[in-house]
């Protein structure tokens, strides 16, 4: 997160040239920016095989280069940055030409609008490229569940986790519990308990500690599903099974709004 573009209530230039770089960023990405997948070879619409090859990592090491990370990136590409660069080196391709700062846009809830945490974000696309998305075949739907389990974990727990061996800020950062991984809830209970306000150093430590434990926790699942014995925590299932694709918490912001799905046609 980043303090001078979260929670706008208009659209400033500097906006819409991060949301560009973002869109680049996306576009560079699918149409094979960087040889990414060039190198891959289309089957039945799919453009890359999975999965990509994955050692075990180290949680602690991780988590420390996504806080130092956070302070370059933010949020999502720290968490993403924070388990590729480490691939980079004991790995290789395709983790090589993988173009993670793309993803700065990922700060402060995609470009400061206090969507999905960045982090939530960041662990999604790690799992979903080292397993692979649903969509390639059941050996693959770990990968959303890893990213689920993300963003219920995130929710759950009080948060941050992780304290650095190094903080930047010395200052005591307290622990909250969200009970959504949306930036916006997420960032704004921590703001009211702690009394800091969103530009403070505290409040960006804070949020570089967060990303910091949710990359420790990524990669926890993902050393496990290494071993085979990674085993899903949330109710996560492709939404075309569920009736309404939501979190299940909306009534706390959101009362007697909160959509409801119609009923199914017999």
């Amino acid at each position: 997160m980043e303090p001078e573009t979260l929670f706008h209530g208009e659209v400033s230039r500097r906006g819409l040239l991060k949301t560009a770089a973002g869109a680049a960023g996306i576009a560079a990405l699918t149409m094979g920016g960087m040889g990414l997948f060039s190198r891959a070879e289309a089957k039945g619409g799919a453009t890359e095989k999975w999965p990509w090859p994955y050692v075990k990592l180290d949680p602690e090491k991780t988590a420390e280069l996504a806080y130092n990370e956070w302070y370059r990136v933010f949020c999502g590409a720290a968490v993403i940055n924070s388990v590729f660069s480490q691939l980079r080196e004991k790995v290789g391709e395709p983790y090589t030409s993988f173009p993670s700062d793309a993803f700065v846009f990922l700060e402060g809830g995609m470009v400061g609008w206090g969507t999905v945490c960045g982090s939530n974000a960041g662990a999604n696309i790690v799992s979903n490229m080292i397993i692979g998305p649903r969509i390639a075949g059941p050996e693959c739907e770990n990968g959303a569940a890893i990213g689920a389990d993300a963003l219920l974990w995130y929710s759950e727990t009080a948060l941050p986790t992780f304290t650095p061996k190094e903080p930047r800020q010395k200052a005591k950062i307290i622990q909250t519990t969200s009970n959504s991984p949306l930036c916006h809830v997420s960032v704004g209970k921590w703001m009211k308990e702690s009394g800091y306000a969103l530009g403070s150093p505290e409040r960006k430590d804070r949020c570089a500690r967060v990303a910091a434990s949710v990359a420790y926790k990524l990669v926890r699942d993902l050393n496990d599903w290494k071993d085979g014995t990674y085993t899903q925590k949330s109710a996560w299932k492709p939404a075309s099974n569920i009736g309404i694709t939501a979190q299940q918490n909306c009534s706390e912001c959101h009362g007697s709004n909160v959509p409801t799905p119609p009923m199914a046609k017999k």
